[in-house]
């Protein structure tokens, strides 16, 4: 069991083995469930989560506590609440454990008791809520008066929706940009990619301690060509530094001098093109990626819209020729195309010390990943050789 989080750097001031301060950001964890599969609690961003520490399986306060989850199962669907059970020992029937089990109810295997112990769960039992934006709204020790599952059930039963979770509407912080490249050029992008035909698409993962390229058709399915005429890369580079760069600047604050990936993407409806849960910047091959921006080539297709669930379920599409631009950092996602093919221009923007960065990470990347070589990322490279 590992805790892929420092806690003293995600919540300065608290230390590890204090249990979180209600309001503060809950600190994010990686583990695994009862059959070894991780669980990443970051993705869970976007709906109502309790984490209830139960400590050995076998006790009454734990058996409480999973069978009021339980008697709640109409409650814990994935677009509203998820809970996981976090055990310190192996329950003595597992495929009574893995029955229990569903895609908003997990049991998670915390043997050597570390995460336990970072979350100040050790002297006892202890539940706490996260609200859709990750942030601790209820902590309950098995010791309460009135008792923690009557607490508990009736908290999951007064929790809003999740658009209404803020007792707002909410929009994520994301930047439209219409009119970046013209119709003429998202047209030939399109056509090239037809013509020349994408590559299988994976995303990376960090395993090992190094960046790797992987595949997972459930997570991700989505074939690229990556754009590698310099004409053509030129022509791309001087919409994104005459159109889009200003506005990002004006809004952000960030004036971005490097560009990652020259890409044409395609979303195939035939396959089931789409893009689960993500951030664009949690591993050594990413860190330095500060801004992602998706540049629609075409709007002939249904779905495959972008979806940020911290913010609620509302869909995001920019127009034919248009950008989204949004934080690396912001968990999103790209809902299934559910006809045709959607067609997009999906570049990375970052700066000079991130290309720095980026350049020192090459010792954390997998053997086989291609490493990075500083100057053809430059937006400016007129400047760069004065």
């Amino acid at each position: 069991m590992t805790i892929t989080s420092d806690l003293s750097t995600t919540l300065p001031g608290r230390a590890s083995g204090t249990p979180p301060t209600l309001g503060d950001p809950f600190p994010w964890f990686s583990a695994r469930d009862l059959s070894a599969r991780p669980i990443d609690l970051h993705v869970d961003a976007g709906r109502w989560i309790v984490i209830a520490f139960l400590g050995a399986p076998d006790t009454a306060p734990a058996r409480q506590a999973i069978e009021a989850l339980i008697a709640e199962r109409a409650l814990l669907r994935e677009d509203h609440l998820v809970a996981y059970c976090v055990l310190t020992s192996p329950p003595g029937d597992v495929a009574a454990f893995e029955r229990m089990s569903s895609p908003a109810l997990s049991f998670l295997a915390d043997y050597d008791g570390a995460l336990t112990r970072a979350y100040g769960a050790a002297e006892m039992p202890r539940f706490f809520v996260l609200d859709p934006m990750m942030r601790a709204i209820a902590n309950v020790a098995a010791d309460h008066p009135q008792g923690w599952m009557a607490i508990l059930q009736n908290l999951l039963r007064g929790l809003p929706s999740v658009d209404d979770s803020a007792g707002v509407p909410l929009t994520a912080p994301a930047l439209i940009v219409p009119r970046v490249l013209n119709f003429e050029l998202c047209d030939l992008l399109v056509q090239l990619y037809d013509k020349v035909g994408g590559e299988d698409s994976g995303f990376l993962l960090d395993q090992n301690g190094k960046t790797m390229t992987v595949l997972d058709y459930k997570l991700k399915r989505r074939h690229d060509l990556l754009i590698a005429l310099p004409e053509l890369r030129d022509q791309i580079r001087r919409k994104i530094v005459d159109r889009l760069l200003p506005p990002i600047e004006r809004y952000f604050q960030f004036a971005a001098t490097r560009m990652d990936r020259y890409l044409v993407s395609c979303y195939d409806s035939a396959i089931g093109g789409h893009f689960f849960r993500h951030r664009d910047n949690l591993n050594a091959g990413a860190q330095h990626r500060r801004f992602a921006v998706s540049i629609n080539l075409n709007g002939d297709y249904d779905g495959c819209d972008l979806i940020f669930p911290e913010f609620g379920r509302r869909v995001y599409r920019a127009p034919v020729g248009g950008a989204i631009v949004f934080s690396c950092g912001a968990l999103h996602q790209v809902t299934p195309v559910t006809r045709g093919r959607r067609y997009a221009f999906l570049p990375f923007l970052y700066g000079e010390n991130d290309a720095a960065l980026r350049e020192a990470n090459n010792t954390r990347l997998h053997e086989g990943e291609t490493h990075y070589v500083a100057g053809a990322d430059r937006l400016f490279p007129a400047e760069a050789a004065e």
